[in-house]
């Protein structure tokens, strides 16, 4: 089933077979990093969301059909990494993650995590959170209104400009004077549009396979940055 990735990694495939990847959010970035994480040979997945598939996520969202608008995101996730890999391990978590049940969601073994949200709150206390449980993560900021995923680039949130979620996230950063590294996906593209939130099949979509990437090198320990 692995062969290709064989072919480039060796033996380290058993690596990513027995590590548990967590990916929060599955809309236009998580679903696609969540895909591309089981197609990479990642059997152990911890999936958070509470969201029913709608029909204006047809455009961007990989787990988005006709035939699974209504049905929770969770669910169509579950059914397309066994009908990639029946091997596949997903525990499915149908909550919306919070200060009431983030102990109890972090209290099970996690590798690594993606933070896919776009609900601020809830994306600072995910950092805050991986940073004192010292669990290794990367964070996607705004991919909305923006045209262009060649601008598309991973750094610490401290290096990010443009983006709006990212400026909220460093001044959070700074005001609680918070240490430690805190990996990040942003677009150097200033936001075409405001008031309003514009999305294509496109940049979404990049984030998430840069996220994974970002997973798969580190948890292989080979780091690209």
């Amino acid at each position: 089933m692995f062969e290709r990735l064989e072919f480039l990694i060796g033996n380290k495939i058993n690596i990513l077979k027995n590590k548990t990847v967590m990916v929060i959010g599955l809309g236009g970035v998580g679903g696609h990093a969540f895909e591309t994480l089981v197609r990479s040979g990642i059997q152990n997945i911890i999936i958070i969301d509470n969201d029913k598939i709608d029909i204006t996520n047809l455009n961007r969202q990989t787990l988005a059909f006709q035939d699974t608008i209504g049905k929770y995101k969770v669910d169509v996730a579950q059914n397309k990494a066994h009908s990639i890999n029946p091997n596949c391990q997903i525990k499915k978590e149908k909550i919306f993650l919070s200060e009431e049940n983030i102990e109890e969601v972090f209290n099970q073994k996690i590798d690594f995590i993606i933070d896919a949200i776009d609900t601020i709150k809830t994306k600072k206390l995910i950092i805050k959170k991986c940073l004192k449980e010292k669990i290794p993560f990367i964070s996607v900021m705004g991919t909305g209104n923006k045209m262009h995923p060649e601008l598309l680039k991973i750094t610490d949130i401290r290096k990010t400009e443009y983006d709006p979620i990212a400026k909220i996230i460093r001044k959070m950063v700074k005001e609680e004077k918070i240490k430690g590294k805190i990996p990040v996906i942003f677009s150097k593209e200033e936001p075409l549009i405001k008031n309003k939130l514009g999305s294509n099949a496109f940049v979404p979509a990049t984030a998430g396979l840069l996220a994974a990437s970002y997973v798969i090198n580190n948890l292989l320990e080979e780091k690209h940055e």
